[in-house]
């Protein structure tokens, strides 16, 4: 839900006769709905197990989406979404622990790399499928995939047998006063920046200023995800062979803003230049989620490790819901090159911001 709906921003503006800035908002009502959610979900996972957690949380998700399929106020439609999205935010710290519990160290990196490259895919499904659907038909999908996700976790996901050493009750005090894991939160959310920059206004860009309709537009952030996909999992297994989260994390992260700052650079350039530029600076843009996602698991252990993503997620979130709104001022205010410009500055200094964790 969070990745198919900004394809779907040309029919919310057109239906909904938006500005810039509304779109930003409509986008950041996901991740106010999350922010309020990661953590206690997180810690509810550490209790009662995966399974519930994440069969729950995504059937919830699936009914706000039917509601929000049928409305026709905008605010309401704000409501809705993020009702959507702190229900959805059950799947990050109930996926994530769950690899965290069935997979050894040096297979962990590779096996989340695996489970973060659901978001591109789902976002190549988006781009693929949206744009051909209606706004109402399109929120029906992606509530039926929610409810379809719901139902598998159900049946496929089996909760570990508790260790000896379960989460004590300071559990939550002791994994909130890691200074470790509160430069890997605010590290992160730096990286989040480019990411959200990219994957929430590509379409709209491609399609306000270079002319690309819908679908075009929808098909260079398929091709996005498709890299992206490839770079989840790779830099996963890289980081198993080298032994280290931080380091593959912090040259992600030069990447990342090298990559958007040459699109930046090229908001002029052919058509084919332009989306190549694009793709790349994409698919180095969401590179980084699934180390950042090892790292956070890591540094608190298994024990911990619901409440240790549930509150990494709670910091991206917190940074997701500042972002759009922020991106689309800064576009209105000046141009698509300056945002994006600036987005690019964010990974460069989340790397230093990393650089006193060990590799």
């Amino acid at each position: 839900m969070l990745i198919g709906l900004p394809v779907m921003t040309p029919a919310l503006r057109d239906a909904h006769e938006l500005s810039l800035v509304q779109i930003g908002l409509l986008l950041d009502s996901v991740w106010i709905g999350a922010l309020l959610t990661l953590l206690p979900w997180g810690l509810l996972a550490d209790r009662i197990g995966e399974r519930l957690v994440l069969a729950g949380g995504l059937g919830c998700c699936g009914a706000a989406l039917v509601g929000a399929a049928f409305v026709g106020s905008f605010p309401l439609l704000v409501v809705l979404l993020a009702l959507a999205g702190a229900a959805g935010a059950s799947v990050n710290a109930a996926s994530g622990r769950a690899v965290m519990q069935w997979f050894p160290a040096d297979e962990r990196g590779f096996a989340l790399g695996v489970r973060q490259t659901a978001i591109p895919v789902g976002g190549l499904a988006a781009a693929v499928v949206l744009p051909a659907l209606g706004l109402r038909a399109a929120f029906l999908f992606l509530a039926a995939l929610c409810v379809g996700g719901a139902v598998f976790g159900v049946i496929a996901i089996r909760d570990r047998e508790a260790a000896d050493d379960v989460l004590e009750p300071r559990g939550l005090s002791v994994t909130l006063r890691d200074h470790r894991l509160w430069l890997l939160c605010v590290g992160s959310s730096f990286y989040l920046v480019a990411q959200l920059a990219v994957m929430g206004f590509l379409v709209l860009f491609l399609h306000d200023e270079r002319g690309f309709s819908p679908g075009g537009a929808a098909a260079v952030l398929g091709g996005v995800q498709v890299l992206a996909a490839m770079l989840r999992i790779g830099s996963g297994r890289w980081s198993d062979l080298v032994h280290s989260r931080i380091g593959p994390l912090r040259l992600v992260g030069l990447a990342s803003s090298a990559t958007l700052a040459l699109a930046a650079a090229l908001l002029d350039a052919p058509s084919s230049v332009l989306v190549a530029a694009f793709v790349l600076a994409g698919g180095f843009a969401m590179a980084w989620n699934g180390l950042s996602f090892t790292a956070a698991a890591e540094i608190a252990g298994r024990d911990r490790s619901g409440a240790a993503l549930g509150m990494q997620q709670t910091a991206l979130a917190a940074a997701g819901a500042m972002v759009p709104p922020a991106f689309a001022a800064v576009v209105a205010a000046s141009s698509w090159r300056v945002g994006f410009a600036l987005a690019a500055a964010f990974p460069l200094a989340g790397v230093q911001l990393l650089r006193p964790l060990r590799p």
